[in-house]
């Protein structure tokens, strides 16, 4: 496995180099080591484009590409590997232990629920807490670290997605919000951002989902992925081409990589019904890193049923020593988080993951997973034009 890096060579550091770059250094994580010469404390625009799910793996399997031929290194993503969490770092800055939220699916206590964080409701059904008010919107916010950049600001997402909970949380106060369909659409509002008249200097955030939601469909080496990488790169070639002049900083990451998984790479709990009757409440997490909430008196048999019926395909970690050897990241810690991370954490094996199944929910039918400590998973480029 993996640990990702909080030390000079991850996500976190690459937004605390942004943040020295616009006179907002970080007191607590480092900036890039080395620090590649990208020319950022100079540029007049600065646009970060995360490309969800690109991982460096893959990129390296296309090296005919624009985007690999822009590769300045390799970073890592924040543990566990997955949207929610790694998006949550690049907005704010910090890693997951100080910003509270360490997975797709979290035990929130605050509400006493299993929550889905990014869609910001319950695990099961449609509904959405953000019609608690105002302790919802109290619960979602994260102060993004470009508030504190000396440098006018914006944030481009999808049409659908701008307006989310979530997307509105952590926006911040001063940020310009863009919606956005398509990828020509995309590469045509960074444009007309980079090419506004004005002496103050920029930092914009996009962000595209689509090579992602694909690949959890199809699966990493899909035709489907495939495709869509193709779109990706040609729309990375016109945006520098569209950019030329404009004395812009294009940067490239993504959030995770992902790997593929199968049926036969499965473990439903349902198939192991003794450790379900084990657990206080249904796995947090990931399927490729699952917090469990133990009932009391159970750790022993806990501990032996995982290493006696799991133990070829997925290992087990106490949440506490994960923390303590710094999966989560250094400190400062955000307050809850101790509440969210369970009292072990499952990791399955390479390409196999671990489901739960509740009622009203469907049978886990995703191709390409992430979340986990593989370095397909871990591991995201770094890309970088000036043109």
């Amino acid at each position: 496995m993996d640990r990702p890096s909080y030390e000079g060579s991850g996500l976190v550091n690459l937004m605390a180099s942004l943040g020295r770059a616009f006179g907002a250094a970080s007191s607590h994580y480092p900036a890039l080591d080395p620090e590649p010469e990208l020319g950022l404390e100079e540029a007049r625009t600065v646009i970060l484009w995360i490309m969800d799910g690109l991982g460096d793996h893959y990129l390296a399997r296309q090296p005919g590409s624009s985007l690999a031929r822009d590769r300045v290194r390799v970073l890592t993503s924040v543990f566990p590997a997955t949207t929610s969490a790694a998006l949550t770092s690049i907005i704010t800055g910090r890693p997951p232990r100080g910003h509270g939220v360490t997975g797709w699916f979290m035990y929130v206590h605050e509400l006493g629920a299993v929550t889905a964080w990014l869609p910001f409701g319950p695990r099961v059904g449609k509904g959405q807490w953000s019609s608690i008010e105002p302790e919802s919107a109290e619960l979602l916010q994260r102060d993004p670290i470009w508030d504190r950049f000396q440098a006018e600001t914006h944030v481009v997402q999808p049409s659908w997605l701008v307006d989310t909970p979530y997307s509105r949380a952590v926006t911040g106060r001063y940020a310009r919000r863009h919606g956005y369909q398509g990828l020509d659409e995309l590469r045509e509002v960074l444009v007309r951002i980079a090419r506004e008249p004005g002496r103050q200097r920029r930092f914009v955030y996009a962000y595209w989902p689509d090579l992602d939601t694909l690949s959890h469909q199809h699966g990493v080496d899909s035709a489907a992925v495939r495709d869509q990488f193709r779109s990706i790169d040609i729309a990375w070639q016109r945006l520098l081409d569209g950019l030329q002049g404009t004395d812009t900083v294009i940067l490239g990451t993504a959030d995770h990589g992902l790997i593929d998984t199968a049926p036969e790479r499965t473990l439903y709990l349902g198939d192991h019904p003794e450790l379900a009757e084990m657990l206080a409440l249904p796995l947090c997490g990931e399927p490729r890193a699952a917090y469990c909430y133990l009932r009391p008196g159970t750790e022993l048999d806990f501990q032996s049923y995982c290493r006696e019926r799991l133990g070829t395909v997925c290992q087990v970690a106490r949440s506490e020593e994960l923390l303590a050897a710094g999966w989560f990241g250094p400190m400062p810690e955000h307050p809850k988080l101790r509440r969210r991370i369970g009292d072990w954490v499952l990791l399955p094996a390479d390409g196999w993951v671990i489901k739960d199944r509740l009622v009203g929910e469907g049978r886990f039918a995703q191709v390409g997973v992430h979340g986990g400590a593989s370095a397909s998973e871990q591991w995201v480029p770094l890309i970088a034009a000036r043109p």
